[in-house]
């Protein structure tokens, strides 16, 4: 499932005038059931709620005071995360005839028109405080406390990420929790802005409104709201006429095939990238310690130490951990047994908290053998979310072939992936012949859809271009270093790197370097061989323009020094 959660606002969304009906109630045991988690968010101080509300035990997490207090209904459980307003704020508010005033344990609320007054009061006080507003009441609270707030922490009590989380709402109050959430539901009594901020507003005001989200989740988890759901997408690269081309980040098995230099690692840490970026939770198996240095990511095993299950899953636990598999020190032999138990658990356990959301595969032939027999694999009929990446389409068991719902072709081979893969699952390839690749496209075909495929220019990772940088500021560039040689081969001076050669560059003779500027051989290595085009044309123009020799030496050192060295 992708939406395990339901957090759901009190008042004006659950309730209708403070009254929770019985047949609301019925639709919350039902989705409970289901094994989701209820967390209920309110602006309501606890004990209030507890006497308004009887059946708030049926809910996992309650989150009260708009954010500010955790409850457990089951371990009746406390936590704060915040401190109350001091006794002489509360004090004066009441001089000021500041009424009715509630307090909560870390709240202090109101009714407008009392705002104004409460502002000036925050402000003479010097106090960190802030005032959210929520159809006509005026709730003081510390700074950074909101239901988005409260939602994050009971989600990290339950090792749940806000990924799997529907939230529904309909006031002020609601915002941030609503844009907090994987998917934004507002009933259809909800204030103009904030349907203006959900995916979806319900055909039912109130407690009718949840009803019918709550139907909808047990019919098909909302798998008709993803469509409305692009900002989550996972961009693979821009089509031809340079619109961007992503993918829905739950429901595809992706196969990803490439020969050697393909491009298909490059794409492979690319959609990592993204993933890292808008916080879905991984667990990579890399069979050849190739993924290092991801950031935020954690790498377990090495090529001496096979990786330990139980530590796998104890890292995985918190949805904000991704996880690198080094499986080098696993025999080839073993391998299979050794993914069929990892996916196993892994599989348990997003039944469980919905993640990890993804799981990747590399040299996943190494793993899932074609010659295997694919009902030796513990495939669940519940797979999803998960990238394969080969060498070919033909190495692949047919377990994993017959899951695959979209296939990432690239190389000199695309074009007879596809082919054998269509022949395999016996689909007519829609369209017109798949052409060859230039480098850095892909032909990427969703096959579930039986939709032509789409030729695509691949996104370029930051990780690489940044690991590349470095190389090239102060790694061993090898064969693509830059000789100083002068006229007629005098000298054969390596600078290996940038910052060699910026200190060699310092120190050579007039003749030397006129001899390359001439020539315009400093333009040409930074465009052919360390491949940075924009400084490569900064460098041209000097070539071009300055003739003197301590001039252009210090323009173009400097012009590499900021961009590499600073």
């Amino acid at each position: 499932m992708r939406y395990l959660c339901l957090a759901a606002d009190y008042d004006g969304t659950l309730a209708t005038h403070g009254k929770v009906e019985q047949p609301v109630i019925d639709a919350l045991n039902r989705l409970k059931a289901s094994t989701r988690k209820l967390i209920l968010i309110t602006g309501r101080v606890l004990d209030e709620l507890k006497t308004v509300f009887p059946e708030h035990e049926l809910f996992d997490r309650i989150v009260a005071e708009n954010g500010a207090l955790l409850y457990n209904p089951d371990t009746k459980e406390e936590r704060y995360l915040g401190e109350l307003p001091p006794a002489s704020f509360i004090n004066e508010l009441y001089r000021r005839r500041v009424e009715p005033l509630s307090i909560g344990k870390v709240i202090v609320a109101t009714w407008e028109p009392h705002h104004t007054t409460v502002l000036e009061t925050i402000k003479e006080a010097g106090l960190e405080l802030q005032v959210i507003f929520n159809k006509g009441a005026v709730m003081i609270l510390p700074a950074g406390i909101n239901k988005a707030k409260g939602l994050k922490e009971t989600l990290k009590e339950l090792n749940m990420s806000l990924h799997n989380v529907v939230a529904v709402g309909d006031a002020e109050n609601d915002g941030a929790m609503l844009q907090a959430a994987e998917c934004a539901v507002a009933v259809s009594n909800a204030l103009p802005a904030v349907q203006n901020m959900a995916d979806w507003v319900t055909d039912y005001a109130h407690g009718k409104g949840v009803i019918q989200l709550i139907d909808r989740l047990l019919e098909n988890d909302l798998e008709n709201l993803d469509g409305k759901l692009i900002r989550h997408y996972l961009p693979l690269g821009q089509q031809l006429n340079e619109t961007c081309f992503g993918i829905s980040p739950y429901g595809p098995n992706i196969l990803l095939s490439g020969t050697t230099k393909s491009g298909k690692s490059t794409m492979a840490t690319f959609i990592l990238e993204k993933l890292i970026e808008k916080h879905y939770q991984f667990c990579l198996i890399d069979p050849e310690g190739d993924y290092v240095d991801l950031p935020s990511v954690v790498r377990i095993g090495d090529n001496v130490h096979q990786p330990v299950l139980e530590e796998m899953m104890s890292l995985l636990a918190n949805p904000m951990q991704s996880v690198i598999v080094c499986i080098l020190a696993v025999p080839l032999e073993d391998r299979p047994r050794f993914f069929n138990g990892l996916l196993s658990a892994l599989s348990q356990m997003r039944r469980e908290m919905g993640h990890p959301h993804w799981i990747l595969v590399d040299e996943a032939h190494h793993m899932l053998p074609a010659p295997a027999n694919a009902s030796y694999y513990a495939i669940p009929d519940e797979f999803k979310n998960c990238l394969f990446i080969t060498v070919s389409t033909e190495g692949m068991n047919e377990a994993i072939l017959n899951k695959t719902t979209l296939l990432i072709s690239m190389g000199d081979d695309a074009a007879k992936a596809i082919g054998d893969f269509s022949a395999f699952r016996g689909i007519q390839l829609p369209g017109n012949a798949v052409t060859p690749l230039q480098k850095g496209q892909a032909w990427v075909w969703d096959v579930e859809a039986r939709q032509e495929p789409v030729l695509i220019n691949t996104g370029t990772p930051v990780y690489l271009q940044q690991r590349h940088k470095k190389k090239y500021a102060t790694g061993d560039m090898d064969y693509n270093s830059f000789y100083f040689r002068g006229p007629e081969d005098k000298l054969s001076l390596k600078a290996y790197n940038l910052v060699i050669f910026t200190q060699m560059a310092s120190g050579i003779d007039e003749e030397t370097w006129l001899f390359h500027l001439k020539r315009k051989d400093y333009s040409n290595w930074l465009r052919n061989s360390v491949h940075d085009v924009e400084l490569a044309d900064l460098v041209e123009v000097v070539e071009k323009d300055e003739k003197h020799f301590r001039d252009s030496r210090k323009k173009i050192v400097d012009l590499i020094n900021e961009r590499y060295t600073a």
